[in-house]
């Protein structure tokens, strides 16, 4: 009847609305668009996660790194019979207590960080609290009655995604002040 009346008045009559074929389609297709969507943005989270961690690490490990090789040049000696591989011990006359001529500086691990503790001082932390170290080494150096000291320093983000964390490795040497 419908058919009739349209085809009396001239009227175009399709039914108006959506087939399943086309719903079908259109949800497929939105589908793939998410999904796109959601890898591009976990990608980019994972990207910036990466960036973040491996500049701290890397500023932490640097800052780190400039404070020992500074302490290692205005040195005096080192001071033997506490410094191990992973410990270092130096003779200074850098922040001298009063009425002394001499102190001593110690860098060690505190937990996961590394400390710098002066004589008589708390210790205080070289790292930040967003990073670990996960190794430290120093190894003394002597050539020709000059002393140096090797010091690397292996630094990881502190946070975790996805069993991935940045970490980075730097070297210094230093040598200690002739006096």
């Amino acid at each position: 009847m419908l058919i009739v009346k349209c085809q009396m008045l001239n009227v175009n009559c399709r039914q108006r609305g959506f087939t399943l074929v086309e719903v079908i389609v259109y949800v497929a297709i939105l589908s793939l668009v998410m999904l796109l969507i959601s890898t591009f943005i976990f990608y980019m989270a994972k990207s910036n996660f990466q960036s973040k961690g491996s500049r701290e690490s890397f500023d932490s490990a640097q800052r780190a790194l400039e404070q020992i090789t500074y302490e290692i040049s205005g040195a005096k000696s080192v001071y033997t019979p506490t410094t191990t591989q992973n410990q270092l011990s130096l003779e200074t006359s850098r922040y001298l207590p009063a009425g002394e001529t001499t102190t001593y500086l110690d860098f060690f691990l505190c937990g996961t960080r590394l400390c710098l503790k002066k004589e008589s001082q708390n210790p205080v932390f070289l790292t930040s609290d967003l990073v670990q170290i996960a190794n430290i080494s120093f190894t003394q150096i002597s050539n020709n009655g000059a002393v140096s000291i090797k010091t690397s320093l292996t630094v990881s983000y502190a946070h975790q995604l996805n069993n991935t964390q940045p970490t980075i490795t730097l070297t210094s040497t230093a040598s200690l002040k002739k006096y």
